[in-house]
């Protein structure tokens, strides 16, 4: 899949508006329905759709923009990606066939929010959903790492409280959305199916730790002498202590890898964890510091 920004020919600094405009002449250029039989042009404007449904909705949007286009595909489903897109909006006033979401896409045409059934609508009231809700869950550097069962507890705009179990994946990253169907807002008419919980992952950052993608980093920080002469330093991991070794001449941010200690990845390794070098400067120096401090200034160093 292109860049969805290339695909509808706009910037990434592009309003809404802007963005509309350019999806409805593109829309109404490679529609189906005026290009019977060419399979080029459907396949085009499944393409411009999808970006439509994802640059039109601002949360989409912004998850686009925080993880790219590869990191957003592997959380967003198709359902996900054109649920509650109003492609109704669009079309409206055009004589274009309104099904034709539902003839190309399948199954997944409930997921359109649209002007009602007829011409120029899409989707069907007996697949009309409740408003999807989202939560923010705090979760700590560990329960990233490890992954957890969480409690979730919130109260709907109606009042009704929902209390869930919430499992947090291994590794999960911040940001991660989580959903869980069916449990957002009910929908407006008793047929309709109610929303969806979408849980976002807030990781509360580590004391000594920083995360850095899937890998993790620890500052070890080294008296001068053991800098420049090497040494063993024990180091603490999230699998518990690993010795490293500090090699001679060694300079002040040098990172020293070990190998997959790292965050678990959705693909079943791990990333790396690095203990970066940094030096000890005393605050204050001995009268004897100061003597052999400045005999080795004298040959040289």
């Amino acid at each position: 899949m292109r860049d969805y920004y290339e695909v509808l020919g706009v910037s990434k600094n592009a309003t809404g508006d802007e963005i509309k405009k350019s999806y409805r002449k593109l829309a109404l250029k490679f529609h189906p329905d005026r290009n019977q039989g060419n399979a080029e042009a459907e396949a085009k404007f499944k393409e411009i759709s999808e970006a439509y449904a994802v640059l039109s909705d601002d949360e989409k949007k912004k998850q686009y923009d925080m993880f790219g286009n590869s990191g957003f595909h592997q959380k967003y489903s198709q359902e996900d990606i054109f649920r509650n897109t109003d492609f109704g909006q669009v079309f409206q006033e055009f004589d274009l066939g309104g099904d034709i979401f539902s003839r190309i896409f399948g199954s997944m045409g409930g997921g359109y929010a649209g002007a009602g059934r007829g011409r120029g609508g899409f989707g069907d009231s007996r697949q009309m959903k409740g408003q999807d809700v989202e939560f923010n869950l705090d979760v700590s550097f560990e329960e990233a790492f490890h992954g957890a069962k969480r409690p979730v507890n919130f109260s709907l705009s109606d009042g009704t409280t929902v209390n869930l179990s919430v499992t947090v994946p291994k590794g999960a990253k911040e940001g991660t959305k989580l959903r869980v169907a069916g449990k957002g807002a009910r929908a407006p008419i008793p047929q309709g199916k109610p929303g969806d919980l979408y849980v976002n992952i807030v990781v509360t950052p580590h004391s000594r730790f920083k995360r850095n993608g899937d890998d993790i980093e620890v500052d070890v920080p080294v008296k001068i002498s053991e800098g420049l002469l090497g040494t063993s330093k024990e180091v603490l991991t999230m699998d518990g202590t690993k010795k490293i070794k500090v090699p001679s001449g060694v300079k002040p941010g040098t990172k020293l890898r070990l190998r997959e200690l790292g965050f678990p990845t959705s693909q079943g390794s791990r990333g790396d964890f690095y203990a970066v070098i940094s030096y000890e400067v005393p605050d204050s120096l001995s009268t004897e510091q100061v003597s052999r401090i400045e005999e080795l200034a004298k040959i040289g160093l």
